[in-house]
This record gives structure tokens, sequence and C-alpha cells, in this order.
């Protein structure tokens, strides 16, 4: 059920930065950038920060890498609004329309590097376990992928994972392709902020 707080409430220059984002872009503010400005105290201004730094600050993975990470938690914590956004990311991210789907479809055949596999299958464990030990990260670690590797894909992770509840709990409206594709263009060029 979409809460309509979603499509009021908002202070006039939020207002307005909506308007023109419509004019300019051709398409609606997703509501995942609307909830942003909804409480900007309480919980947007702190999510900018902490997603922004997840998926665009310093890291050994790339930005690509990170994006397929957003789109695997959304895909398993079945978020349909989420899967679309971050799938049209990471395939545009890394211009490869089936390695994302093979991945998102079947992470153990999926044509990727090994320490990214095992990071993403200790991801999966842990959103529907709830749970993970030191023997996971020991096999994460013996797949070829570093702490700081490790310690980025959970950063990573607790964003999506967040948000993608924020996005179920919501209602957030399923865009077309062609919006999610724009929002897409729009996260690779500016980043979370």
């Amino acid at each position: 059920m979409r809460l309509d707080i979603l499509d009021r409430g908002y202070r006039p220059g939020a207002k307005l930065l909506f308007t023109f984002i419509r004019l300019f872009s051709g398409h609606p503010v997703p509501d995942a950038a609307k909830i942003v400005f909804y409480r900007p105290d309480f919980y947007g201004a702190r999510a900018k920060d902490a997603t922004h730094e997840a998926m665009r600050g310093p890291s050994p993975w790339s930005v690509a890498d990170r994006e397929l990470m957003a789109a695997y938690v959304a895909t398993v914590n079945e978020s349909e609004f989420c899967t679309a956004a971050h799938t049209a990311t990471a395939r545009q991210a890394y211009q490869s329309e089936p390695m994302v789907t093979a991945v998102l479809t079947d992470l153990e055949t999926a044509p990727i590097a090994e320490p990214l596999r095992a990071t993403l299958r200790m991801l999966g464990k842990l959103l529907t376990e709830r749970t993970v030990g030191a023997a996971d990260m020991r096999q994460v670690l013996a797949a070829g992928a570093t702490r700081e590797q490790i310690e980025d894909a959970l950063a990573v992770c607790a964003a999506f994972d967040t948000t993608a509840r924020l996005a179920d709990a919501f209602g957030f409206e399923i865009l077309s392709h062609e919006g999610f594709d724009a929002g897409a263009k729009y996260l690779l060029r500016r980043g979370y902020q």
C-alpha cells in the first residue's frame, strides 16, 4: 500500500527542486529521492551521507561492483523498486546486461570473479538467515576478498537493506524502464548526494 506521505508534506524548496527535476529529466522524481527530503534532519541527510560513502567513497570495489551488490541485496529482499533501480544502474556501470542478469539469476554460474561471488554469497546468507559468522568470513577471505572489501560490502548491504525495506513499507512507485534508466544515469554521474 502506497503511503501518500511521499506525495505531500515537503518544504517549498524541495517542491521546487522536484518540479525542476521533472521538467528537465522528463521523469518523476523517484520515491527513493523523495523520502530523503521528507524529514532530512531525521533520516535524509544521514542516509544520503552513509549511502554516498558506501557507494562512491574510496573502495577496492568498483562503482559497478557496488551497484551490483545493491541490486543483489534488493533481489534477495524481493524489493521490486530497488531491484529495478540498481539492476539498471549496474547494467550501465558494467556496460553488460547479460552479466548483471546472470548474477541476479544464478550467482553460482555467473561469469564473475570468485572474490565478488563469495562476497555476494555471504551477503545473501546475512540477508536470509540474519547472521554470518567467522567461518563465513574465512570463506570470503579464502576466495580472495580482503577485509576492506568485506567491510565495504557490508556497508553497501546495510544501506540497501534499509532502503529496500523503506521502499516496500512506503510502496515506492515502480518507474518505467526509461525512468529507471534515467535514474541510473543520474546515480552514475552524481552519486547519492
